[in-house]
């Protein structure tokens, strides 16, 4: 079973619509920890603000049943906001503490590289080493991102795909059951779907 994790962030819709395209249908809307029982995999989407975003997940009681299943081994994806969330801490509009699944760090893309912020539309992604989630892709494959904040993982070997807005972003992670991808994979088409079912392969 799916759960899908529902804390208010506005993309939830698109994201069931692009799950429901592939075909999934033991799927579960989480908004508190009993909707988590269970789940063979988890996707945390999101948009907006980290610290708002982290506070929505306290006030539902979510953030320790997230760890724990995280922790036990489920199969985790964090998509854009959902993908910062597994870091340690934001700088976005002060200091917030993350879900602390991945050391490291998200901050705000340097103000001199003379780039409009947010990095918003199609980019490329480029593969840095081979993941499951990444099967079936190639390198320069396109996705759609909207975010002015980016992660920096304290381990390099975290990385699995970068994008380049006038540094190297990262764009894709993933450390053994837990990943997260920056751009919005139900609205980068073929890339995005792609992504999306290799996370699912094996969900019951």
């Amino acid at each position: 079973m799916l759960a899908v994790i529902d804390y208010g962030a506005g993309n939830l819709r698109s994201v069931l619509h692009a799950l429901t395209h592939l075909g999934v249908e033991n799927m579960r809307i989480a908004q508190g920890p009993r909707d988590l029982k269970g789940a063979t995999h988890i996707i945390l989407p999101g948009v907006g603000a980290f610290g708002a975003g982290m506070e929505e997940l306290r006030q539902r009681d979510l953030i320790q049943p997230i760890k724990d299943a995280a922790f036990a081994g489920i199969p985790f994806l964090g998509i854009c906001l959902g993908m910062q969330f597994l870091f340690e801490r934001s700088d976005e509009m002060g200091d917030f503490e993350g879900l602390g699944l991945l050391p490291g760090i998200v901050t705000r893309f340097p103000a001199d590289l003379g780039l409009k912020v947010p990095h918003m539309g199609w980019n490329t992604l480029r593969q840095h080493r081979l993941s499951p989630l990444m099967d079936g892709l190639v390198d320069q494959n396109y996705a759609y991102f909207v975010h002015s904040y980016h992660c920096v993982p304290a381990d390099s070997s975290d990385i699995v795909a970068t994008v380049d807005y006038g540094i190297p972003a990262v764009a894709v992670v993933e450390r053994g059951n837990i990943a997260g991808v920056q751009f919005h994979p139900e609205k980068s088409q073929t890339t995005g779907l792609r992504i999306l079912s290799n996370f699912l392969k094996g969900a019951a």
